[in-house]
């Protein structure tokens, strides 16, 4: 086994041994192989940063093995510059979840933290796979513990914001089956990812095949108008499936774009990018006004992301490094920064039941530490200089004023928009006077809470502050992704 082989792999043979052990007398036991399972798993992750080669586009830590010979279908592994900080990134975010988790969930506890973990080395999957069915696979694979832990662990309407997510998400991912198969046929019996970026296609092909994945990645995103899923699944999500949807499962759909939808399709990917930046400008200006109106902090949060993804899907169809880079900057922050931002509306909740704005204020009077933190990541969503926040959209908005002045213009008032409802929800529930008794008798953060949320604003500040590590392992892979888009010419 592989690097890679491990990142997916551990993770699943943990979870698969919480789920055997699954009784809640275990309880001590569960959290603590739990732990041990996650650490090991993001430790596993760590030689891939050490080990990758800045100075190619290639694959690296690549492993294929035949998996069924019949149809040409390989175990095909591999990360570049586009995929390689979304490993680890998954694997950490997996043991904040794991932390987060740790006094809150007391019924059913192997089971909830068994599938966090299985969830982690499927999406790990998602990001190396470069075999099309074995993408499929993971693909569709992370629908299932998603799906079970907002059903069993979420709010009152969890049967219907699960039903809802599941759905959405599987009808989308129908039409890229149909196109995998089409592609297979086409290439001469290859599920080969990088064989089909080679193809040459008609613009009539590329179209189809074009819209086809983004029906899948679309809705992953997601992007407007099909979001309307994320609201609901995050409001009645528990804390940890807030998290992971947002940090890491909104990522899957923008890869897909990245893997898939620009190098496979290239010219109808020039083709339609006004269609892409369009809909990537609805979702920034729209849905922040939307996130203006909200009274429910984690729908507030949940629109956000719509919005911040929005950038991500803007910046990939500019064509431009500054674009294409700042976009995937800005998936790896928003994963740091909303993962925050849900888990400090968890730590509120935990004590108060209660995600209402209207239902706090004056929270710094009796939580100094916890408003400390929930301030600063506040100020990373708004996009505040020095905080991860910032990087990826003032890349994007950079990106954009190569490409159209007034596309820049429209994109940046995000920040403000991002800066009026961050704020306005901060001095309603952080500042001004003791709001009721409930906020009176609230306890500061514990040593649990303290140590995940400093490990987050470390992260947040460390990517604000030096994003080069970032932005050098992807460097190379984003100009040869441009290089083949924009040299790729449609068949006579």
């Amino acid at each position: 086994m592989g690097l890679l082989s491990i990142a997916i792999w551990l993770p699943v043979a943990f979870g698969t041994l919480l789920l055997a052990l699954g009784r809640d007398q275990n309880v001590g036991t569960v959290r603590a192989i739990a732990l041990v399972g996650a650490l090991v798993s993001f430790v596993a992750t760590l030689p891939l940063i050490s080990g990758f080669n800045t100075a190619t586009a290639a694959m690296q830590f690549v492993e294929k093995q035949p998996w069924i010979d019949r149809f040409n279908i390989n175990y095909h592994l591999g990360v570049d510059g586009l995929s390689m900080w979304f490993v680890p990134l998954t694997a950490f975010i997996t043991v904040i979840v794991v932390i987060a988790a740790w006094q809150v969930i007391e019924e059913r506890v192997a089971q909830y933290m068994g599938a966090f973990l299985i969830l982690s080395g499927l999406m790990v999957g998602v990001f190396c796979a470069l075999d099309g069915v074995l993408f499929y696979v993971f693909f569709e694979a992370t629908l299932i513990p998603m799906y079970i832990i907002i059903g069993v662990w979420g709010g009152p309407n969890r049967v219907y914001a699960a039903f809802k997510f599941f759905l959405y998400t599987l009808l989308g991912s129908l039409l890229m089956l149909i196109a995998l198969v089409y592609l297979y046929f086409k290439s001469g019996g290859s599920f080969d990812i990088l064989t089909w970026h080679k193809l040459p296609l008609p613009l009539s092909a590329q179209t189809l095949l074009f819209f086809a994945f983004f029906a899948a990645f679309s809705v992953k995103v997601p992007m407007w108008p099909v979001h309307t899923w994320l609201p609901d699944a995050h409001v009645e999500a528990p804390t940890g499936g807030s998290v992971v949807l947002a940090a890491i499962m909104l990522k899957l759909g923008a890869y897909g774009f990245l893997r898939f939808s620009m190098p496979i399709a290239p010219d109808a990917a020039r083709e339609f990018d006004w269609l892409i930046i369009t809909l990537s400008l609805v979702a920034v200006l729209y849905i922040g006004l939307v996130a203006l109106v909200q009274q429910d902090m984690k729908k507030l949060v949940a629109y956000s992301s719509i919005a911040h993804m929005g950038f991500v899907t803007l910046g990939f169809f500019m064509f431009n490094e500054l674009g294409v880079a700042g976009g995937i900057v800005q998936m790896v922050s928003h994963g740091f920064v909303s993962g925050a931002m849900f888990l400090c509306i968890g730590v509120l909740y935990d004590r108060m039941h209660s995600r209402e704005i209207a239902s706090y204020g004056g929270v710094a009077n009796t939580m100094p530490k916890f408003a400390a933190f929930a301030v600063l990541f506040a100020m990373a969503n708004c996009g505040l200089p020095g905080t991860a926040g910032f990087v990826g959209e003032w890349m994007v908005i950079l990106g954009a004023v190569q490409y159209n002045f007034w596309i820049a213009a429209l994109a940046s008032t995000t920040l403000i928009f991002g800066a009026a409802y961050t704020l306005w929800m901060v001095k309603r529930v952080y500042f001004g006077d003791v709001a009721n008794e409930n906020v009176k008798a609230l306890t500061d953060i514990n040593g649990r809470e303290f140590l995940m949320l400093s490990v987050l604003a470390i992260a947040v500040l460390w990517m604000g502050l030096y994003p080069k590590p970032f932005t050098d392992v992807m460097h190379v892979s984003v100009v040869e992704l441009l290089k083949h888009v924009a040299l790729s010419k449609i068949p006579s």
